[in-house]
C-alpha cells in the first residue's frame, strides 16, 4: 500500500489542514475491522495527494459500555499525543462530511505491518544500539499514552513502525472512558521507574491536557483523565496488571 514517508515531500506537522478539506476518495474498505474502516485517497488543489483511513459514525457498531462516536475518541487520542508532545498516533482530524457521513480521517502512515509490538520489544531486549534504545523509548512512551488514555483496546497490531523508524499508534476508538478499562500487551515494562523526561512532560502540560481534550470528553471523562495523570505523578512506575478486568485484548495481534 501506499502511505505517507518522509520522502512523499510533505511536511508531518503541516497535514491537518489537508486532511481536513481535501476531497475524499473511497479506495476500499480495510479488512478485519469490527467497525466500517475505509482507506481514502485525500487530494487538494494541485497535484499532492495522500492515503488516509475514514472510520465513519454510521459504520460503528453499538456497544454496550462506550457511547456511540467512537471516531472522536480517535481525534481525542490524536489531541492528547500532540499535547504531550509525544507524536505517537498520526495526526487526526474530525470530518463533519464524508463519503459515508461525519467520522475521523487519520493520515495513513506506510509501515512493515509484518512488524508488531511483540517483534519490536523483542528487537528493544536482544540488541544494544542506539537505535534499540530510542525504540524502547518509543514503546516506554506508548504504554504511559495507554495508561492517560485508558486505552482498552491496545493490540500489538496497533504499534507500527513506519519506514523512518518512527513508532506510531493506531486504533484508538476504545479510549477515555470514566472507569478503568485499560486492556493494553504492553505490560513488559511493569515494575519500572517511568523515565523522568515522560513524567516532566505529564507535569508539565497536565492543564493543557484537559483543555485540548475540552471538545472530545465529557465531564466524567475529563475528572478522571486528571485523576489518571494525578495517580501517574504519585506513583512513578509502571504498573502491574489489576482488578477483575482481562488485562489483555483479544486477540492479541
Amino acid at each position: 500500500m501506499n502511505g505517507w514517508t518522509p520522502e512523499n515531500g510533505l511536511p508531518l506537522d503541516g497535514l491537518r489542514p489537508f486532511l481536513e478539506t481535501g476531497e475524499l476518495t473511497i479506495e476500499g474498505r480495510m479488512p478485519w475491522s469490527s467497525n466500517a474502516t475505509f482507506l481514502v485517497t485525500v487530494e487538494a488543489p494541485g497535484d499532492d495527494e495522500l492515503q488516509a483511513i475514514y472510520k465513519p459514525a454510521g459504520g460503528e457498531q453499538d456497544l454496550w459500555d462506550f457511547p456511540g462516536g467512537l471516531y472522536r475518541r480517535e481525534v481525542a487520542a490524536s489531541v492528547l499525543s500532540d499535547t504531550l508532545g509525544w507524536d505517537l498516533v498520526p495526526p487526526t482530524v474530525e470530518r463533519r462530511e464524508g463519503p459515508f457521513g461525519e467520522g475521523s480521517l487519520q493520515l495513513f502512515v506506510k509501515a512493515d505491518y509484518e512488524e508488531h509490538y511483540f517483534t519490536l520489544f523483542d528487537e528493544e531486549r536482544d540488541e544494544d544500539t542506539e537505535e534499540s534504545r530510542a525504540l524502547g523509548r518509543a514503546l516506554r512512551a506508548m504504554c504511559v499514552f495507554d495508561l492517560v488514555a485508558n486505552n482498552a483496546d491496545r493490540k500489538s497490531g496497533h504499534v507500527l513502525r513506519g519506514s523512518d523508524g518512527h513508532i506510531w499508534g493506531i486504533d484508538h476508538g476504545l479510549c477515555f472512558h470514566h472507569l478503568p478499562k485499560v486492556r493494553t500487551v504492553l505490560w513488559d515494562f511493569a515494575g519500572e521507574e517511568i523515565p523522568e523526561l515522560l513524567m516532566e512532560d505529564l507535569k508539565a502540560r497536565r492543564e493543557a491536557v484537559g483543555e485540548a481534550l475540552l471538545p472530545y470528553l465529557d465531564v466524567d471523562e475529563l475528572v478522571m483523565l486528571d485523576a489518571r495523570i494525578d495517580h501517574l505523578v504519585d506513583h512513578p512506575w509502571f504498573p502491574e496488571p489489576r482488578g477483575d478486568r482481562p488485562p489483555y485484548p483479544w486477540p492479541l495481534v
